[in-house]
């Protein structure tokens, strides 16, 4: 077993250990919390309203609803492990030590366990009963996670016994002594505890009627998370194990700081500027819920909990929560923390009047962009009942918090910038100042630049790049990006010109993770590409205006097609991030090797089907003739069309976001000056390397 323990410390600024905020509620949590809201016959005819489709995405959603009741749970005092297992059947276990779901009679011979993983909507979250705040609502994820389950299984201690209820295809019931699943209400009793011992274990087998069949959850996703979560529950320990294959992955998770020492943890080795800012505040609203039938007003507490940094980057990192559940679409708390801090920041810039600034005249102001730029930041709220678009919870849409985070940050920075909060020093203050200043120049500088050159483009031959081979239908074709002119010559002669247009990049595209906007603008070939595909730049990028409706890269099998794929996901990614939500950005794949099998031809996509094939057609006493394509340039245009073009018979994968920031992550590592993360980072990839490169 590998032993794992998170507990960062922070370089600068104050350590913020504390207990968690969540309320333990003054409420009894037994039958009468649980209130039932309406059936969940939607469930599984429209499961993507309720865990966001049926894929790997939705799959890991189910086993969150689980992490979080425990989550929830531990939030509230109530228990100090967590144990997440990934069984090798297929099944998933979550088991806490919290108080136990009640075990007692809701209504006729029904118990409230039942109840909260048979009916949507019930559970003890509602109100202000058993908790004062909570991630959700305990039984909309636990009855969802019932409804697309085939088979769950819950024991709960509580009151000195071990209870057990199972589920069949969503029908409760138990096993019995001859291994027969029963029907019925009825928990049985498969063991005695302490009465001071209690929890809930719940595990479950998704229904392989509802899921794709390549559906599935990813250890490392999971771990990526739950480190996220230990900050958010400090001193709460989280035990994951992966049975699924050998060996047996285990380790344990820990964190005894708050939020930041996730600031510290996210900043990784960036350059601080500045120290870290610290801001928390609270406040009420009121809102009109639905109680017995009628809209009555309730009054919310909310805490806002904000850790933030600025570092010598230019990536800005914005991590926000409600209660602990991470919203990562953000939500009405993130945007009133960006108000707050261009307010704050603009303020204080004036406050400065920087002669940088005072050349820019109308344009000096600082804009969203400007304040962000390496910023490191996580935006916590914490209240009860959250209302979140849409059902996967990964948006905050309560309206009032915005207006609560807008003022607890804006007064919270005003502070800071002003040297009035106790943490703020005149030296950090000025550092923070000049970063933003020069973003602001950079900005405006770029855009100046960029108007002079789209008049003068208007001047001239429409602007388009002498290199591109455009194609005749817009916006409708696709644009192939490829490697150098050597390349360019095959695919332009093998496309089909009316859809297909060709642009060819040299290995000089700038790292756009590392440069900053003049720097990216000034280069030749960042500044083709953003001129062929149209649209824009930046934050001023519009996917809609774009010239194609994708863009393919078509790049080498080997490492200087892996360096520049890397560059231009990077650029992409930065400064053309809607193409990837979109959907839009594909990476073409080209064989490595060509089979000559007789007066047959067959093409092979990575070295393990390369050998599979040698090893099928030996045993097969089949000559043959290998060919190994080690550019595009050695195919014969007929061979390019046919597996790399055709859209009949080519293969492409799908780039997302989260594919561009790996390739930007593995291309600082292998270029980056530290031999030690180089090293580390080849050993652990030494199996699959060439996959993780080819994106």
């Amino acid at each position: 077993m590998s032993m794992t323990t998170i507990d960062p410390t922070a370089d600068d600024g104050p350590s913020r250990p504390r207990a968690p905020s969540v309320a333990a509620g003054t409420g009894v949590y037994d039958a009468d919390a649980i209130e039932v809201l309406e059936g969940l016959e939607a469930v599984r005819k429209r499961p993507g309203m309720y865990i966001g489709g049926t894929g790997s995405g939705g799959l890991t959603h189910l086993l969150w609803e689980i992490i979080d009741n425990a989550v929830d749970e531990a939030a509230a005092g109530h228990g100090k492990l967590i144990e997440v297992t990934f069984h090798g059947d297929g099944s998933y276990e979550v088991a806490d030590r919290g108080r136990g779901i009640p075990v007692d009679v809701k209504e006729g011979d029904v118990t409230a366990l039942e109840v909260v993983f048979t009916e949507l909507h019930a559970g003890g979250k509602f109100g202000n009963g058993a908790y004062g705040a909570s991630g959700g609502l305990h039984g909309v994820g636990a009855s969802v996670v019932n409804a697309l389950s085939s088979r769950m299984e819950v024991e709960v201690d509580r009151n000195g016994r071990t209870h057990r209820l199972e589920f069949r295809d969503r029908e409760a019931g138990n096993t019995d002594a001859a291994g027969r699943f029963r029907r019925g209400h009825s928990l049985k009793v498969v063991g005695k505890v302490s009465p001071k011992r209690t929890g809930t274990r719940v595990r479950f087998w998704p229904d392989a009627n509802v899921f794709d069949a390549d559906a599935s959850i990813s250890y490392a996703e999971v771990r990526e998370r739950v480190k996220q979560t230990c900050f958010l529950v400090p001193k709460v320990k989280f035990s994951l194990t992966d049975r699924r294959r050998e060996p047996i992955e285990s380790e344990e998770l820990m964190s005894s700081g708050g939020l930041g020492d996730f600031v510290e943890q996210l900043r990784d080795d960036a350059e601080p500027v500045g120290g870290l800012i610290d801001l928390r505040g609270t406040d009420e609203f009121t809102e009109q819920v639905p109680v017995d039938g009628q809209l009555t007003e309730v009054t919310r507490h909310c805490e806002v909990d904000v850790a933030m940094r600025w570092c010598a980057s230019f990536d800005a990192r914005i991590v926000s929560f409600v209660n602990t559940i991470p919203t990562p679409d953000g939500g009405t708390h993130v945007a009133g923390f960006e108000r707050a801090l261009t307010t704050a920041v603009n303020g204080a810039l004036a406050d400065a009047d920087l002669r940088k600034l005072r050349r820019l005249r109308d344009d000096a102001r600082a804009q969203r962009e400007d304040t962000q730029e390496g910023l490191v930041a996580v935006v916590r709220v914490t209240f009860p009942e959250p209302q979140f678009r849409g059902q996967t919870k990964r948006e905050l849409g309560t309206p009032p918090v915005q207006r609560i985070v807008n003022n607890i940050v804006r007064d919270g920075l005003r502070d800071w910038f002003s040297g009035t909060s106790a943490s703020s020093k005149r030296i950090h203050v000025k550092a923070v100042l000049d970063k933003i200043s020069n973003a602001v120049v950079n900005r405006v500088t770029t855009r100046r630049a960029l108007d002079e050159r789209r008049k003068a483009a208007a001047l001239g031959s429409g602007g388009m790049p002498a290199k591109l081979a455009d194609c005749r239908l817009h916006p409708g074709g696709e644009l192939l990006i490829v490697e150098g002119d050597s390349a360019a010559g095959p695919a332009k002669r093998a496309r089909d010109s009316a859809w297909q247009a060709v642009l060819p990049l040299r290995g000089k595209v700038v790292n756009a993770g590392k440069g900053t906007a003049k720097a990216v603008l000034d280069n030749a070939e960042a500044a083709a590409l953003f001129t062929a595909v149209g649209g824009g730049s930046g934050l001023e990028f519009d996917a809609d205006q774009t010239r194609y409706s994708r863009v393919v890269l078509l790049a080498d099998a080997d490492v200087d097609g892996s360096h520049i794929r890397c560059l231009v996901l990077t650029l992409v990614y930065h400064y053309m991030r809607p193409l990837l939500d979109a959907g839009r950005v594909f990476a073409a794949q080209p064989p490595t090797h060509a089979f000559t099998i007789g007066q047959e031809k067959r093409f092979v996509y990575s070295e393990a089907e390369r050998d599979a094939l040698i090893a099928e057609l030996d045993s097969a006493g089949r000559r043959y003739r290998l060919t190994r394509f080690k550019g595009l340039g050695e195919m014969d245009d007929d061979e390019l069309f046919e597996t790399t073009l055709n859209p009949e018979t080519r293969v492409l994968r799908q780039i997302t976001v989260g594919d561009a920031r790996a390739a930007q992550e593995a291309f600082e590592v292998m270029m980056g000056a530290a031999v030690d993360p180089r090293r580390t980072f080849i050993v652990a990839h030494s199996s699959s390397y060439g996959h993780a490169l080819d994106i």
